[in-house]
């Protein structure tokens, strides 16, 4: 039997009975229609250009089916790969970064690829090799929302880095996958001032992040033509209590009080509806909240936030996708992929 034949083994059958045979490469290739070279080709991610992408859907689709699972030992050793790759992110508490990960996971499994995830726990800081040897045990890394120098010290110069929701000018990355975020911000602040608003005050995530810095550049951008604009910026840290305090004081600050709140992510925005039930007054009608992200938490609120809603599991899918094409000898392109524009319950026309 080779090594690709030397498969997912079925737990142990109880004593006289039999247990249930291996699932080869010989099962996966004839319930998908196609050879065994096909077989080893789409599940070594070196189809392209080999085998059309029909015939590579039909190979993992029955690999699923049937539970193959290649011996990746045996692999690993002929091929020098680990078939493993290391998904870094500031937090694990976020629902953005755990949509992340399962758009990744389901992306390496078509591979035959494992995705370990990993809170650095420096946040974007620097982050530490969770390994002895990160370069000896990874095949490359994937960074969420943060700075390519923070991941010095586990990748060197050696394992190839794709950068999520980070600066794509950064010619440190092998390749960068951004949602579109300053259209969303742009959007949300027409949204806005179709409505009528100009007394805006963004609730702006002090985080030393490039996402929150294209966020208050897209704001800034999307105000500079309307001269009427009453435009105020309140920093607060990336929680719902923080948010509170964030809005409380942009809606007790002497002079006019703003008619909307845009927040750099719905949990700021949850925040923000808060103070305002805090101080008595009604979201949308004596103030309008937007966030951005649209995680569970946008629809749990009532009002339902108008935010923007993320691609995070594609994000994920197509930066592990990029290190795949990285790694068989490719180029990865830059890619920025669309956001979505909900309006819900808590904007309106201002009072």
């Amino acid at each position: 039997m080779t090594a690709h034949e030397t498969t997912h083994e079925h737990p142990a059958a109880r004593p006289g009975t039999t247990a249930a045979p291996r699932v080869t490469s010989r099962d996966v290739a004839r319930a998908a229609g196609v050879s065994q070279a096909a077989v080893s080709l789409v599940l070594g991610g070196k189809w392209r250009g080999r085998v059309s992408p029909h015939k590579a859907d039909a190979v993992r689709a029955a690999a699923r089916d049937l539970g193959y699972r290649p011996n990746l030992a045996a692999r690993n050793l002929r091929t020098g790969r680990t078939r493993t790759a290391l998904l870094v992110v500031p937090a694990l508490t976020s629902e953005y970064f755990a949509r992340v990960y399962t758009g990744a996971a389901r992306a390496a499994a078509d591979h035959g690829f494992g995705v370990v995830l990993y809170p650095s726990p420096e946040g974007i800081g620097p982050a530490r090799d969770p390994f002895a040897s990160a370069r000896a045990a990874l095949d490359g890394v994937i960074a969420s929302s943060m700075a390519t120098d923070a991941l010095t010290a586990m990748r060197g110069e050696e394992l190839p880095l794709v950068m999520l929701d980070s600066d794509p000018d950064d010619a440190q990355a092998t390749a960068t996958v951004n949602p579109d975020i300053a259209d969303g911000v742009r959007r949300l602040t027409a949204h806005l001032l179709a409505l009528g608003h100009r007394r805006i005050t963004h609730l702006s995530a002090a985080i030393d992040s490039w996402t929150f810095h294209v966020r208050s550049a897209a704001f800034a951008e999307a105000l500079r033509g309307v001269p009427d604009a009453d435009v105020r910026s309140e920093p607060a840290a990336l929680s719902v209590e923080a948010g509170l305090h964030a809005a409380h004081a942009a809606l007790t600050r002497p002079g006019p009080r703003p008619t909307a709140l845009l927040c750099d992510d719905d949990l700021l925005a949850a925040g923000a509806c808060k103070a305002a039930r805090r101080l008595g007054l009604r979201v949308p009608e004596d103030v309008s909240v937007t966030g951005i992200d649209d995680l569970a938490l946008a629809r749990a609120v009532e009002p339902e936030l108008t935010t923007v809603g993320l691609p995070a599991e594609e994000v994920g899918a197509a930066g592990m996708r990029a290190l795949m094409t990285a790694l068989d000898g490719g180029t990865p392109e830059p890619v920025t992929l669309p956001v979505e524009l909900l309006v819900r319950g808590s904007t309106a026309p201002p009072p």
